[in-house]
């Protein structure tokens, strides 16, 4: 009886957004889910960044991930990405959300007048 077959996994999976690839084989991904607080009883989104392993450093910025938990890979990575789900690109609500900046024009249509 081949053991992979009725070994299931209790491994923790997760799906997200990834955030960041600045590091060499690893991607931050962002995981957003709902829960109730615990006082006031409101549904509150939380959002939790994780630091997860990409050995083929294939995951850009934007794309939708699923990550499984695995062994320690170092101090802060602890999980490992398992596939693109979805790529897509991540909108910088900074340079979006930025009120525009007033232009200086030259003021070359002065003329001084010396009395």
């Amino acid at each position: 009886m081949p053991e992979s077959a009725d070994k299931k996994s209790f491994r923790k999976e997760r799906v997200g957004i990834v955030l960041s690839n600045k590091m060499t084989k690893t991607i931050v991904v962002q995981i957003r889910r709902k829960a109730r607080h615990p006082e006031y009883g409101k549904v509150v989104e939380i959002a939790k960044k994780f630091k997860v392993h990409d050995e083929k450093s294939q995951a850009k910025p934007g794309d939708r991930v699923r990550i499984v938990e695995t062994r320690p890979l170092s101090k802060e990575k602890r999980w490992r990405l398992v596939e693109i789900l979805s790529h897509g690109h991540l909108d910088l609500k900074s340079e979006i959300d930025r009120p525009e900046q007033p232009r200086l024009e030259p003021q070359a249509d002065r003329v001084s007048v010396d009395p």
